[in-house]
């Protein structure tokens, strides 16, 4: 292990990619930049934390932004629950930690929605602290140099992973050398195919040298998604405003808004007769073709339906511009909107 550092270090010098939270660190931007690249790619990423932090450039404009406008910025990103922890862990700090996030891995996890990876990344990156950040890339990355074929999927493996990182952590630039291990699973040390002719790393690889570095690092088996059927119906006035309604303040997608929607896949009759039932007349209707968007746990298969009406009880009238700029929408049902 201790002939890591020097190496990637070196390579991350000359190979960094130039990220907008790289050019200014701080804590609020190293906690911002990281909740978002939880399942989300660093180039979808990044214009979503410039446009963040164009509108929220403190923790203090976090803690008092509106509902909405979250929703508005994050809109896209999915898995909202991180944007509601992130507000709700912005009015704590205010509140109890005289608005600066805490250089204290206790504290930090003490926040709603700060875990382990998190904590270590703001306490090594903004911090300069000992503090490993273990996610899916680093255990990809020390699988294969270690040739390590047990599943490191549990608390306690991981936590065994980071004491090791921690122990090889140069002194003034911890989070150079956090940010080299990201970045050498992000560009190199890839899955599937990962490209050892250039790894910095390459002459002490273990699994390089076992020929099995393809096949690191050993996985979980994955369950079965829940397969849903939905009818989705885009509730459209003739001069071209939608209806929307509210979801729910708790569950899946909680806050965001989204069009009329029911369980199965409906015949044109059967959604005449539903909307009917709720106070709702269709002048015309038109098929949207189907969709299937893929969460954590299910699967939702969507037929859509775009259906023409004057009014809509219980929903809210949007124009194509305040549609565009004030509410969002999950993803699963912006194709049937575009």
């Amino acid at each position: 292990m201790r002939t890591v550092a020097e190496p990637l270090l070196a390579w991350y010098d000359v190979c960094k990619r130039e990220l907008p939270w790289r050019t200014t660190v701080s804590p609020y931007r190293t906690w911002v930049s990281e909740i978002m690249l939880q399942q989300t790619r660093v180039e979808a990423a990044r214009a979503y934390f410039e446009r963040w932090m164009d509108a929220l450039p403190t923790l203090e404009a976090l803690a008092a932004a509106s509902q909405d406008e979250l929703y508005k910025l994050w809109e896209g990103l999915g898995y909202y629950s991180r944007v509601r922890n992130l507000q709700k862990a912005a009015r704590i700090v205010r509140d109890d930690f005289g608005g600066f996030l805490p250089a204290d891995r206790q504290k930090l996890l003490s926040l709603p929605g700060i875990g382990a990876y998190t904590a270590g990344a703001i306490l090594s990156i903004a911090f300069e602290k000992r503090a490993a950040a273990v996610d899916g890339n680093v255990i990809r990355v020390f699988a294969r140099y270690l040739n390590i074929h047990k599943v490191i999927s549990d608390d306690k493996s991981k936590q065994a992973l980071a004491n090791a990182i921690e122990k090889i952590m140069p002194e003034g630039r911890c989070g150079d050398f956090t940010q080299s291990i990201m970045e050498l699973g992000a560009l190199v040390c890839i899955p599937k195919s990962p490209r050892c002719e250039v790894c910095p790393l390459r002459e002490t690889c273990l699994g390089r040298a076992a020929g099995c570095a393809a096949d690191l690092p050993t996985l979980p088996k994955k369950l079965d998604k829940k397969q849903e059927k939905m009818t989705v119906c885009v509730l459209r006035t003739p001069q071209g405003d939608v209806f929307l309604r509210r979801r729910p303040e708790k569950g899946l997608l909680a806050g965001l808004w989204e069009p009329w929607h029911c369980e199965g896949y409906l015949s044109e009759q059967e959604i005449k007769q539903k909307l009917s039932d709720q106070g709702i007349e269709v002048t015309e209707m038109a098929a949207l073709g189907h969709r299937r968007h893929i969460f954590t746990h299910k699967c939702w298969e969507m037929e859509g339906w775009l259906v023409i009406c004057e009014q809509a009880v219980g929903f809210v009238r949007v124009s194509p511009k305040q549609l565009q700029e004030e509410y969002a929408l999950p993803a699963a049902f912006a194709p049937f909107l575009s």
